[in-house]
This record gives C-alpha cells, structure tokens and sequence, in this order.
C-alpha cells in the first residue's frame, strides 16, 4: 500500500513540475518585449521567413513617372532629391520634357501623372504566387514624403491624389488571398534632409527653390518638409508607421538604413554611443516602435520580423535579420536578407542595364545557400504594368523554382556553403543533402566536404527535374557523383538531392559576428541605399 501511495505522490509530482514547466513556457511565450534592446534581441526568426526565401521587392510610386537618371543607371527612385541636388542636368531635362522646371514646376506637380491606370493588384499578387515568392514587399512610403496608403495625416497620398486608390490596402487583400506575408515597407527615416541643401544632418535646409514652390503652394511643405530633425518631426515619422501598422498588419517592419545614427556627430558604432539630443529621440522612439510592433504580433498570433539595415546596422545586432542592398555574404551569416535588383535601379528606369538570367539565379541560390533570403525587386511604370525585362526575370527564376524548390525551400546551410571546383552551393533539409551545381555539370564532381563518410552514408542520389539515374560511388576524397547525359528540365543550375542518414544542418557552420560575416562581402551599391 506505501508503495503504491509513494508511486502515486510520485506520478502527482512528476505531473505538477510538468504542468508548472509548461506554464513557464507559455508565459514566456506571452511575455511581451519590455522596451529593451536586450528583449528585442530575443526575437526568434519566423518560421514563414525562414522557411519561405523567395521576396518581392516592389518600388513603385511618383518617381516611377520620370523613369530616368542622369548617366542610365543608378537608383532612379532618387531623381526627387536629384532634380534639385544636380539642377544643371534636370532643370533643362524637366523644361526639355514638361516645358518648365523649379521652382515653376517641380516635382510635387510630377505626381498627377502616377495615375496606376492600368494596375490590377491581383494579377500582380497571382504573378508572384506563381513565381515561387512567398512574401511581398511594397514601398508605402520613400524618402520622397509620398503615402502609398490612404492616409490620415497627409493629404499627400494615394487615395487623395494620383491613383486615386489605396495602394498598399488594395496589394495587401490581394496577397494575402494567395496565402502570402506581406509587409508595407517604411523608407521616410532620411526624409528631413531628402529635400534640402545637406542631407544626413540634424539642422538641414532646404533648397531655395523648394522654399519659393512652398511660398506659391503652402501645402507643398507637408510634401517636401520637415526639413531636419526634431522631436515633433519624430513624432510624425512614427505616426505614419503607426498607421500602416494598424490598417494594415503587416507581417514584417521593414526600415531602410538610418544615415543620422552616424553621421552629424552621432555614432551608434561606438560604446558609449554619441547622440545629439535629436537623434537620441529617434533613436529611443525607434525602439519603441519596434517593440510596439512585436507586441502588437504577439497579441494577435501573428509571427512578425523585422530588418536591421545597411553596413552600420540600425539596430543591437541581433534585432531582426541582418540586410544590404545586393548583399552578398561569403560566409554563412547570422540570418540576413539581400534586397537584391535585376537591373542598376530599384525605382523603374527607362533601358536600364539588367543583369543576365543566369546570374540571378546564381546570386539566389548562393544567397540562401548561406542562410539568406532573396528578396528580389521589381520598379514598376507609372502605369502599373512591368517592364517586360524583369517579367521575364521573374518568369525564369519562377521556372527554375518550380522544377528545384525542393532543394530552397525549407532548407537550411549545410556545414560549407561553396565548392570551387565544379562550383558548388549546398542546402540541407534533414537528412537531405542537396548539392547545386551552379555551372553546367558536365564532368564528375567530388564533393570534398564529405571525405571521410561511411560507404552506407548514402541512400540515393537524383538530379531534381531528371528521370535519369545518377550514377555515384563513395571515395577516399568523398563522394562522387556521375551527372546523368540527360540534365533533365533544369537551367542555369542543377540540384542533386543526396538522401543520407544523417541529419545534415550544422548549426555551428554560422559566423554569427555580423561585423566578420560582412566583412570582405561582394557588393554593387550604386547610390548608399535605395
């Protein structure tokens, strides 16, 4: 009887510490981020983030009437700031097309021509959907002051002017309903100095002819100002993310790189860091903002994310996943994400250079190779229809997924992430191993990095989009693979799934220091950020 009561005190404990260990998790789980940096650097990466890797990248607003930078290349969703920066070029390219310039004509009278007339939200949601995106990324606003949202705190926006619709509502419903996240991104953190004499500093002013287009139209001030930084101009740069955030509940913060923090007597490089007191608001207000958001996830169930911008980060390290523009990390990084654009330019422009077909593919399986995401963009026209040069990107790289998805999508690195000879990326996903050739594999490949496996190590071999057999055999310098005559459907790259049995991931592969992981990375940056 005492044995049996002592079992039964036992099995009561055993069920009491468990119940008590699961509450301590779920209370954990639902404990929000307390304001800190230190709980901000907690955030865990979203399994839909993670797993999904594919992003579209959307710049699309006024800039995308002019469609044009001097020299063909270059961001030309900057030729708002350029009009004014560099007036000897595009006062008589604006006279030259629209018979006058600044301070006549500048370029809030350009936005009436971003009408979207032939844009459909959903064709351009089906688009991404079908070409293997599992998320969407749209500019509300850039650091032109324009609101793609239908807005309640500045008449200039898309549902009072130009389209005459609410652009990022309108995209958002239609992504959504092809099961993909979608995040409004938020670019007017540089905004104070985009229209003015300096930019990057605390006290800027604005250009004279702005200053005599706001003395003719005083509505164009809340357009082109505030013109530096200030706590009231803080303010309202939190209330318009706070806006999207609550009409539009997005899935991801994204934030471009924040110039200030290290420029104009500030530093958050440096500990202790060095804030004017300006920018020590913004910095702290940031924060909050981030917090505000996470929380704002957590209590609806929503897993969110956010991005932490530019080669001095934003942000602790840490706190969001680690992004450049055409980042190309040589290492497996801490979890990072390449904006990465097809041609010179994120906005649209008019015949830009593009990249070839075969080296975006390339670039996205290198990218996610070394725990990247590929977040690729598109720069609509003004009208809302695509240049044909990135439809056919999207289309390629989309074809390309749909035949080796398998060896992208929910993987994760593999203990080396490139293999010059016969030039090699790797992806896992369990006990699979998938090694990608990312030039034609016309000749046997050895895969070093598996020197020393057992014979029975592996189950099987295929080449994904092939019937073929592949041929292999285990060697002293590792395991060599025979690539089939027939290389199947694929293009540009080819994917060997090689079934072993042994779990492949190798979490400790990772250089988590993000200032040794960028160090030494490959880069095509053409204008700081876009």
């Amino acid at each position: 009887m005492r044995i049996k009561n002592s079992f039964l005190i036992a099995v009561a404990t055993i069920i009491l510490v468990s119940c008590n260990s699961n509450k301590k998790k779920e209370a954990a789980v639902k404990e929000p981020y307390d304001g800190s940096w230190e709980s901000l650097q907690k955030m865990p990466v979203p399994d839909w983030f993670n797993d999904g890797k594919i992003g579209i990248f959307i710049h699309w607003g006024p800039y995308s009437v002019i469609g044009h930078r001097k020299g063909g290349r270059g961001y030309a969703e900057h030729v708002p700031k350029l009009i004014y920066t560099d007036s000897s070029y595009y006062y008589p390219y604006l006279r030259e097309r629209w018979g006058a310039a600044p301070p006549e004509f500048g370029y809030q009278d350009i936005i009436p021509e971003f009408k979207a007339e032939n844009w459909n939200p959903d064709e351009w949601a089906k688009l991404f959907a079908d070409v293997g995106a599992k998320y969407v990324v749209l500019t509300a606003e850039h650091h032109d002051g324009w609101a793609n949202w239908d807005s309640d705190l500045t008449p200039w926006n898309a549902m009072d002017m130009g389209p005459k619709r609410d652009i990022v509502g309108d995209l958002g419903k239609a992504v959504k309903n092809e099961g993909l996240k979608y995040a409004p991104s938020y670019h007017r953190e540089r905004h104070t100095s985009f229209f003015t004499k300096k930019q990057y500093v605390v006290n800027a002013e604005p250009h004279d002819d702005i200053l005599e287009e706001i003395k003719r139209n005083p509505e164009a001030e809340s357009l082109y100002g505030p013109f530096g930084f200030s706590k009231e101009a803080v303010d309202e740069y939190v209330a318009r993310w706070k806006e999207i955030q609550e009409k539009y509940q997005p899935d991801f913060l994204w934030i471009d790189d924040i110039p200030i923090f290290t420029r104009d007597g500030n530093n958050t490089q440096v500990e202790p860091k060095v804030f004017k007191p300006e920018i020590q608001y913004l910095y702290d207000q940031c924060r909050l903002m981030i917090t505000d958001f996470m929380n704002n996830g957590k209590e609806k169930g929503q897993e969110v994310y956010v991005n932490n911008k530019g080669a001095n980060r934003n942000w602790p390290d840490g706190v969001g996943c680690l992004e450049k523009d055409n980042l190309k990390l040589e290492v497996i990084g801490p979890k990072w994400q390449s904006c990465t654009t097809f041609g010179t330019s994120f906005g649209y422009l008019e015949n830009d250079t593009y990249k070839s077909i075969e080296d975006i593919i390339k670039e996205m399986v290198e990218v996610i190779s070394r725990n990247g995401n590929f977040l690729v963009n598109i720069g609509p026209k003004a009208d809302g229809t695509i240049p044909e040069e990135q439809l056919e990107r999207l289309h390629e790289m989309g074809r390309w997924l749909e035949i080796n998805g398998e060896a992208i999508y929910g993987t994760r690195y593999w203990k080396e992430n490139h293999q010059e000879k016969g030039h090699l990326a790797f992806t896992t996903k369990g006990t699979k191993l998938f090694a990608i050739a990312l030039e034609k594999p016309v000749n046997s490949i050895v895969i070093e990095a598996t020197k020393g496996w057992a014979e029975n190590e592996v189950k099987f071999i295929k080449l994904l989009g092939s019937q073929a057999e592949v041929t292999w055999s285990m060697t002293p310098e590792g395991l060599e693979i025979i690539p089939p005559a027939d290389l199947g459907k694929s293009d540009y790259a080819w994917s060997f799934e090689i079934a072993t049995n042994s779990e492949q991931h190798a979490p400790n592969a990772i250089q988590s220091d993000a200032s040794k992981a960028l160090k030494g990375t490959k880069k095509v940056d053409l204008d700081g950020a876009h």
